[in-house]
């Protein structure tokens, strides 16, 4: 599967959700129309990607589907595209939910086609992220998400929505400024490599060949083999040691994926996004973009930094640490803070908005470990850790991708009894299950998905990361447990507030049982939750083919 259209299938993937977008945009008609032609082109595209996925050969190395001509020769910038396990899952995740954000949004009567061109549009920037193979891209299409999810709260979110879109739009594009800066930084130092050192890397990898020497680059596979050792020979660029240039780009790019992923303290924005956002920006936001942070890091920031990830860090004179070791600390009070956080809500939306933050934790900490473990095979120190960074990975994104499933479909179960009742208040609910045993069914499935119940997916990715992590991180993932209670904890809130308890006798007269519609959404999540976590094989080779490979450099 190479080509579609005459198009090679990759490009395609980043191109046909924009065009949908702009046949949606610009159709006449009713609004019956419209939602069935959006509905329609999503499901195509949908099924590229799941056809993608399936016929990625997990056995072949490196990148495949490769895509690479030129696109801004004067910046040394290409159109690079290609895809990896990681990214394949990740591409796979987008092309599912995406259609089923879209049936969704049906409930939106105002404005319809520009709603559903903006989802359909939100669609092209997230695959662009994750098949960019070139660091202008990559950026220019983690960009592009932010502006059609900043229209989707700001026009069709709850009461708060204008605070909650410009402060999601503050944070993010604060974040990209540095993110822009440090791709600057890497790009263009990139012209000042030693020959030398270049001549050593293309007899090794023939896939450098076509770099020259004293040119910018942009290339992430490039950047891989050169940027790392290069920084650490002593070089300058523009007068300043390429150790600062190294650490500046360095906290550019961490803290741009720090507030996407989101890790503790950067996730405040994310309640407020999640709360305000219609049913259907909620299951993409939590679903897929929250991930382009996670993936960010295991294709940019742990592979063009290792020796940051590693480096002597004291802590007021008492605490001798590495970057490595902040990461996993921020990922625990993230885990541990965020179940505390969503055991202490009220607000059904804002519960599961919280609980991202706890569940995203996990692929934090998973991260940290394989940042620590890349770091020391790259520096010859060690290769102890190896064997549970791989696990932890593996875990972390399992977890991306089971997280996508089960905190989309809880937002859909979310915006599902918000738009029967008008309130997210779990106190004004109370023995539901009475009016709407179906609804209270799957209300309890997906809700054991997200707690981690043997059986269902998230049981999977979390068992690994914490078994990766445990050897690694000890102390600090005795500290998560803590976090994992709490899990079970405001779980069983939310079905208690929700299903259980007295019937409140004002909601009598109101049919509040799931819809047709709703169940047809949330029945591929369902049954993916019970495959992935029956027989996980069907995806997790893939991931861990492609994620030794990362590990190995």
């Amino acid at each position: 599967m190479q080509q579609i259209l005459g198009i090679d299938v990759l490009t395609f993937l980043v191109i046909a959700p924009a065009l949908a977008a702009l046949i949606v945009l610009l159709m006449p008609g009713s609004k019956v129309i419209v939602r069935w032609t959006a509905l329609g082109l999503a499901t195509v595209i949908g099924a590229i990607c799941v056809a993608v996925f399936f016929n990625y050969d997990r056995t072949q190395e490196g990148y495949q589907m490769v895509v690479n001509v030129p696109w801004f020769s004067l910046l040394g910038s290409h159109w690079h595209v290609g895809i990896d396990g990681v990214s394949a899952a990740m591409v796979l995740l987008t092309g599912i939910l995406t259609p089923l954000a879209v049936l969704i949004s049906w409930e939106i009567d105002e404005r319809v086609n520009m709603h559903l061109a903006l989802i359909l549009f939100f669609e092209t920037g997230l695959i662009g992220v994750f098949v960019a193979l070139d660091l202008m891209i990559f950026f220019l299409f983690y960009e592009l998400s932010l502006v059609p999810m900043y229209f989707i709260i700001n026009q069709w979110g709850g009461p708060n929505r204008k605070y909650a879109s410009t402060k999601f739009f503050i944070y993010s594009m604060g974040g990209s400024l540095g993110m822009l800066l440090a791709t600057q930084l890497i790009g263009w130092s990139m012209s000042a490599v030693p020959g030398d050192l270049v001549q050593s890397a293309q007899a090794a990898m023939p896939a450098l060949a076509n770099f020259t020497v004293g040119s910018p680059s942009f290339d992430i596979q490039t950047i891989t083999a050169l940027w790392p050792h290069f920084a650490g020979s002593g070089g300058t660029f523009l007068g300043v040691g390429m150790e600062t240039v190294k650490a500046l780009a360095f906290l550019g790019f961490f803290v741009a994926f720090c507030i996407k992923v989101p890790v503790w303290p950067f996730h405040t924005w994310l309640p407020d996004a999640h709360s305000e956002a219609p049913t259907a920006g909620s299951m993409l936001l939590a679903g897929v973009m929250l991930k382009l942070g996670a993936y960010g890091f295991l294709r940019l920031v742990i592979p063009f930094f290792p020796d940051v990830w590693i480096a002597d860090i004291n802590i007021l004179g008492v605490i001798q640490t590495n970057w490595a070791g902040i990461f996993a600390f921020l990922a625990m009070l993230g885990i541990v803070l965020g179940a505390f956080a969503a055991f202490g809500q009220n607000d059904i939306k804002r519960l599961v908005a919280y609980s991202s933050v706890n569940h995203m934790g996990f692929v934090a900490m998973g991260l940290a470990v394989a940042a620590l473990a890349y770091a020391q095979n790259w520096s010859n120190a060690t290769t102890e850790h190896m064997q549970s960074a791989i696990i932890a990975t593996n875990g972390a994104v399992m977890q991306m991708f089971n997280h996508g499933l089960s905190s989309a479909a809880m937002f859909l179960l979310a915006g599902a009894i918000y738009h029967k009742t008008h309130t997210r208040d779990m106190t004004q609910y109370g023995g539901l299950w009475v009016k709407a045993p179906i609804y209270g069914s799957i209300f309890i499935f997906t809700s054991m998905a997200s707690l981690g119940l043997p059986g269902l997916n998230g049981f999977v990715s979390e068992f690994l990361v914490v078994r990766g992590s445990w050897p690694v991180f000890t102390g600090l993932m005795v500290i998560s447990m803590i976090g994992l209670l709490f899990t079970g904890g405001y779980i069983l809130k939310g079905i208690r507030a929700v299903l259980h308890g007295p019937f409140n006798m004002h909601w009598k007269d109101y049919n509040l049982e799931i819809e047709l519609r709703e169940v047809v959404a949330i029945a591929p999540l369902m049954a993916l939750m019970l495959i992935t976590g029956v027989v996980p094989n069907w995806i997790l080779p893939v991931i861990n083919d492609s994620v030794m490979r990362i590990l190995g450099g």
